[in-house]
């Protein structure tokens, strides 16, 4: 640490190794922590280090970091444990501009934007929320030299037109600690939402879901409050760091109870409406882990297959808590849930009711993972297309389930890989140039199997191992073809994922 303190006012191409590998570690820690996947933290971290004359080799896991870092004369590790594991989609975008703005400001070309000036403004007008004991910053992130938060983060850099390509003049070295500024107000930066609009966000995501599920406005009502609920307690013990499966589970409890609840209550006036015992499943799907699952399926395909398993482990775990206390919700009021019941209504009715409803699916999930309004937008869209595409060739063209699926991560992979092409060529402004997977996750969410994992056990609380085994082997085809689609449209759409090398 001291040799880090030593160093903060130099050049960060001077200083020391320890003093860079700093800022390597943090920087990974960081992305790591927003929930990426491990691939793309040694990714981003091999482009840091490369900016600043250093070799990194990384092992990445769930939870943890490995670095040893390299100048060609001395070697330094550095060991990061995080606390516990979480989403928020806006600093993985940040993370990226951010690596820009460093390979800019120290005379390299962009890498994930071709603007010369997106990432170098971007970047300049972040405001701090805290300040950290190792680079206390102002409130307003600016000039390298002068703070002045309107001018480019380094002086010498000419701005560029969006889409051309970067081009430097004697840059202003970059000291140690302006980089650890930038790193501070990613860190401090406070959630984009509301704890009411989170509420919002995952009463609207399982209301939509229980109806692309099947589930008619009676079944979406009750889904809409008890997750509503739900999420409430969900966000707020949060907040206090408690143990994520006790929260999960917790959670759970109650948004099934005051799903139940709150159709009780309304079969008092309309005695239809208990018949309608299936909707309390929607209303706990909001704890749905989805990126630990697909991430970890897209290590694995990079063959990063120590934090694959692991995101897997995990994602199985929180699912075990989620279907176990909603089992016992359903034990405990004798609820015997037999699917929704089906309703006939115009072919181009539904369809254009499930574009909506995968719509605001797709959005709520984004807000819940933190997504700005622009990128939950765009990752709506792209999910309102692909889910309804998949539901359409279920229905018309007889598709299995799992290839159906397939199919739809498949077409939101395409997707999202053609916007962020039409961004680098500068058919679309560089504001919108959102990494891939924060537009594919959310997109998908909605496609994961959560009715099949509940009633898998749920069967299994029943001693009923035929039925259990049927939904466990329907749960485990879909949820294994969906990062399988993703990975696909990697493949055909990017270079990097077509070799091994």
């Amino acid at each position: 640490m001291d040799d880090v303190v030593a160093d903060l006012d130099k050049s960060v191409t001077e200083a020391g190794l320890p003093a860079k590998a700093s800022v390597i570690v943090r920087a990974g820690a960081l992305d790591l922590a927003s929930g990426t996947g491990s691939f793309r933290v040694r990714e981003l971290m091999d482009r840091i280090a490369a900016t600043m004359g250093v070799y990194v080799r990384a092992d990445v896991n769930l939870t943890d970091i490995e670095a040893s870092c390299s100048d060609g004369t001395y070697r330094v590790t550095e060991v990061v444990d995080l606390p516990t594991v979480g989403v928020n989609t806006e600093r993985i975008w940040l993370m990226e501009h951010f690596t820009d703005w460093l390979s800019v400001s120290l005379g390299r070309r962009g890498t994930y934007h071709r603007a010369a000036d997106a990432s170098q403004n971007f970047i300049a007008r972040l405001t701090n929320e805290k300040k950290s004991s190792i680079a206390p910053i102002p409130d307003i992130i600016g000039d390298a030299d002068r703070g002045d938060a309107s001018a480019p983060a380094a002086e010498g850099c000419n701005p560029a037109q969006p889409g051309q390509s970067v081009r430097t003049v004697r840059p202003a070295p970059v000291t140690v600690r302006q980089i650890h500024e930038r790193l501070d107000a990613i860190e401090y930066r406070h959630h984009l939402y509301s704890l009411a609009l989170q509420v919002l966000a995952a009463a609207v995501s399982c209301a939509s879901f229980t109806f692309l599920l099947g589930g008619g406005p009676i079944d979406m009502a009750a889904a809409f409050i008890g997750a509503g609920c739900g999420q409430f307690v969900r966000s707020r013990l949060n907040g206090r760091h408690m143990n994520q499966f006790f929260v999960t589970a917790l959670a759970v409890v109650i948004a099934a109870f005051v799903s139940i609840g709150s159709l009780r209550l309304l079969g008092m006036f309309y005695p239809a409406a208990l018949a309608h015992d299936t909707a309390y499943i929607g209303a706990i799907l909001f704890v749905v882990p989805g990126f630990p699952l697909i991430t970890g399926g897209l290590d694995i395909a990079k063959l990063d297959i120590s934090s694959g398993v692991q995101r897997a482990v995990y994602f199985l775990a929180i699912i075990t808590a989620a279907t176990l206390a909603a089992w016992a919700v359903a034990d405990v009021v004798h609820l015997t849930p037999g699917g929704f019941a089906e309703f006939s209504m115009n072919p181009w009715l539904r369809l254009i009711l499930r574009f909506i409803t995968a719509f605001g699916g797709v959005w709520g999930f984004s807000v819940l993972f933190n997504s700005p309004q622009r990128m939950a937008c765009v990752a709506a869209v792209i999910g309102a297309l692909a889910d309804t595409f998949r539901l359409e060739i279920i229905d018309y063209w007889h598709t299995p389930i799992e290839a159906a699926a397939f199919l739809g991560a498949l077409a939101a992979g395409l997707l999202a890989s053609a916007w962020r092409i039409a961004v680098r060529h500068g058919l679309i402004e560089p504001q919108y140039g959102f990494p891939r997977i924060t537009l594919t996750v959310p997109s998908i969410v909605i496609m994961v199997p959560g009715l099949y994992m509940y009633q898998a056990v749920y069967y299994l609380g029943q001693l009923n191992s035929g039925a259990a085994l049927n939904w466990i082997f329907r749960a485990v085809l879909v949820v294994v073809c969906l990062p399988i689609g993703l990975a696909l449209a990697r493949i055909l759409t990017d270079r990097s994922w077509r070799y091994d090398v």
